[in-house]
C-alpha cells in the first residue's frame, strides 16, 4: 500500500477474493477547477489522502502485477466486524 510492503496477518486480511485493511484508505478523486488552477501556478499543493494499491503475486512461476487495483468502501457490517477483532 503506497508504495510499502504489507504483511497478510499483520497489516491486511483476505476475505475471498478481497484484501481487507484496517485502516480507512481513499482516493483523492477529481480536482475541481480552482484546486487545479492553483496546482498550475504553484500557489497550493495537493495534500488530501490518496491511497493505492498493488499486488504481485505469482502464477505458474510467473511473477505478475496489478496496479492501481480499486479501493472498496466498507460496509457498516464489515466495519463492525474490524473493531470486534481489534
Amino acid at each position: 500500500m503506497n508504495g510499502v510492503p504489507q504483511q497478510e496477518g499483520r497489516d491486511y486480511r483476505r476475505e475471498g477474493r478481497l484484501l481487507v485493511f484496517p485502516k480507512p484508505m481513499a482516493r483523492e478523486g477529481r480536482l475541481g477547477f480552482w484546486r487545479w488552477l492553483s496546482l498550475f501556478l504553484g500557489i497550493a499543493g495537493t495534500y488530501r489522502q490518496n491511497d493505492s494499491v498493488d499486488v504481485v503475486y505469482e502464477v505458474g512461476g510467473r511473477r505478475l502485477v496489478a496496479t492501481g487495483l480499486p479501493i472498496i468502501g466498507a460496509t457498516p457490517d464489515q466495519e463492525a466486524r474490524d473493531h470486534e477483532t481489534r
